[in-house]
């Protein structure tokens, strides 16, 4: 497999994480023009349904001056029984440079070894989303300017969480600290959980998680107003938050279950700014995918 390939945010060193962060930081000022210097592929391989992920790599790859293939499983040889390989080694022989791909299997990559073009994950299963905890550790170093003794509460559907996972591993690796909290069914057997009343006081980033349906295979057991009040964001938790501490989540947001739909856009809320901050980090990955050294 190609070396620049992204798969997992364990891949990378403290040192590849700060770079990467750097570069995406230059890609909002001083480097905001840069483009590859040659004409450059990319397939985005979605099997997933997805907004911003997909989306935010189009922009970013379009802005870089690539040029860019959005592929959907629907109407493509998939229905007819080909297989990931085969799609992936078919955009490598007739000449793509590097593919994005999104995949409801967890770590769908190791089928993947003989592929020699750059894979960036942009999501497997309920496992890894290197580039949306990039874009989270991107939002939380521009609010507190460092990671060391940052405590992130990460709060909701913890189980079915490529984020959670991600999230969490960085931390560790960076100086952080990372609780959870929810419904104890959604919790996979994690460490440092927190009764979500306590991890809201204890936390500067109170991290609230989309409730993932379609993994579940049931229904939610309560009302999405039940869930509001007793694992979600509401307004008499978020007053009780820390006055320096901000809300991230993911999106797509269910508002009025996980978090209460004014305190999407509240003042400390950095939701929207997550997004802006995937289109520069996913920049940077797609950069760093192609060789690149980091700019100075």
């Amino acid at each position: 497999m190609n070396k620049n390939s992204l798969l997992r945010i364990g891949d990378l060193s403290k040192e590849d994480i700060m770079s990467i962060l750097h570069d995406a930081e230059a890609f909002s000022c001083s480097q905001s023009d840069w483009q590859f210097p040659r004409r450059t592929l990319i397939a985005n391989l979605f099997f997933e349904p997805s907004t911003r992920t997909h989306f935010s790599f189009a922009s970013a790859e379009l802005q870089l001056g690539a040029k860019v293939e959005d592929f959907m499983a629907k109407g493509s040889s998939v229905e007819k029984g080909e297989t990931l390989y085969d799609t992936v080694k078919t955009f490598e022989s007739i000449g793509y440079d590097a593919v994005v791909i999104r995949h409801s299997e967890d770590e769908y990559f190791k089928q993947l070894e003989n592929i020699n073009i750059p894979i960036l994950n942009a999501g497997d299963g309920c496992g890894n989303h290197p580039t949306q905890c990039l874009l989270d550790l991107l939002t939380i170093y521009q609010e507190f300017h460092t990671f060391e003794g940052i405590k992130v509460a990460v709060i909701g559907d913890v189980k079915h969480s490529r984020v959670a996972h991600s999230i969490k591993e960085a931390m560790d690796l960076l100086g952080g600290e990372v609780c959870f909290s929810g419904p104890s069914e959604w919790m996979d057997d994690v460490n440092n959980y927190k009764d979500i009343d306590e991890a809201i006081v204890w936390a500067d980033v109170v991290m609230v998680l989309r409730i993932q349906h379609e993994r579940h295979g049931e229904s939610m057991k309560m009302t999405k107003e039940e869930y509001l009040e007793k694992y979600g964001l509401t307004k008499e938790r978020h007053s009780k938050m820390k006055k320096h501490a901000i809300i991230m989540h993911p999106a797509p947001v269910n508002r009025g279950v996980e978090i209460d739909s004014d305190l999407v856009e509240a003042s400390n809320s950095r939701i929207f700014k997550q997004m802006q901050n995937g289109v520069l980090v996913r920049k940077a990955v797609v950069k760093r995918a192609f060789g690149y050294e980091p700019f100075q």
